[in-house]
């Protein structure tokens, strides 16, 4: 039974980390329900299946966009379904639950984060930053007194930081990530192909043949859609070029946001970033080449972390389970 447990909740996967048994969960955050009365069909990896696959009376969401609560009763009933998951059904005591939360958000999105965890079944609930979670995990000494900087890009936001003495000194958070990476490569298609393809073949697209810069060896993948004109099945081969130029809007964004708070660090913390280089989490950090571009724009080495899908998960767990050493990283909440 799990005293304290700590998730991640992200905008395209929830990952839930139990102290001493580490990370039990990874699913996609969809939940299905049925359009008559609400009720729920599926959550997770089934409810994933049936994205763009619904008859009318099947509704398969994302109750979070942009790395905030866009359904609340769907995010509560999924807290809740995990939870119970996690810590078996006849329970003698409700758990302690971190829960992760972008940089940027407002008090008004947190508090639906700590209220759709209370009714969810947590006995407390404890908010950790994102980017300081992400560190935490990638390994970085967050409570020392030298600067760190951290990129974690996610599914809804990209969240960037400097981190000195447990806490953030200067970060953004931009409402950038995968999912807009997948917009973007399914417009790009639609442009360039008359092709018109779904949300998990343009993810699939991402990660099968996905480049921020032009490859030695190109990559190449047929994909499959619905001519613009005809409206009739077509495939068509697309190149991992065109996936380059098909990402430079959204990427941009992040290239940006990643100037500002390099511009918005203090002079001593952006010669400790400069010495010890910056670390990508992330599901973004996965894809190819995005290091060296970082490196090359910023001119300070940057690495992604090891596993980076599982670093914000990984973080909040180490927090929850030192939760006096963390105190000053981590807001408490009833």
């Amino acid at each position: 039974m799990a005293r304290r447990i700590a998730i991640d909740l992200g905008t395209t996967n929830i990952l839930v980390y139990v102290p001493s048994r580490g990370i039990v969960v990874n699913e996609p955050t969809v939940v299905a329900l049925q359009a008559e009365d609400n009720k729920i069909v599926a959550i997770g990896d089934e409810a994933k299946k049936m994205l763009g696959r619904t008859p009318e009376s099947i509704l398969a969401a994302h109750p979070l966009r942009d790395g905030v609560i866009a359904s609340y009763k769907m995010t509560e009933a999924m807290l809740r379904y995990f939870i119970n998951k996690v810590t078996s059904r006849v329970r003698l005591f409700k758990p302690e639950v971190m829960i992760s939360v972008p940089v940027g958000v407002t008090s008004t999105e947190r508090r639906a984060v700590v209220d759709a965890c209370l009714s969810a079944g947590a006995k407390a609930a404890y908010i950790i930053k994102e980017p300081i979670a992400a560190a935490l995990g990638a390994g970085i000494p967050i409570a020392s007194p030298n600067g760190n900087m951290i990129i974690d890009i996610g599914g809804g936001t990209t969240e960037i930081a400097v981190i000195s003495l447990g806490d953030v000194v200067a970060a953004t958070s931009v409402r950038v990530g995968g999912n807009k990476i997948d917009i973007a490569i399914q417009n790009y298609i639609r442009k360039k192909y008359n092709l018109i393809i779904g949300e998990q073949t343009a993810e699939d697209v991402k990660i099968r043949i996905g480049s921020v810069s032009p490859l030695k060896k190109e990559l190449q993948m047929e994909v499959s859609g619905s001519n613009t004109i005809t409206g009739l099945p077509e495939s068509v081969m697309v190149s991992s070029s065109d996936i380059v130029q098909a990402i430079k809007e959204p990427l941009n964004e992040i290239i940006n946001a990643v100037k500002y708070v390099l511009q918005q660090t203090p002079p001593e913390l952006a010669a400790d970033v400069m010495d010890k280089g910056i670390v990508i989490s992330g599901g973004g950090a996965q894809l190819r080449n995005i290091d060296t571009l970082f490196t090359k724009i910023t001119g300070v080495s940057c690495q992604s972390a090891e596993e980076p899908l599982l670093c914000v998960a990984k973080g909040a767990g180490i927090a929850v389970e030192n939760l006096d050493l963390y105190k000053k990283s981590v807001l408490w909440a009833r």
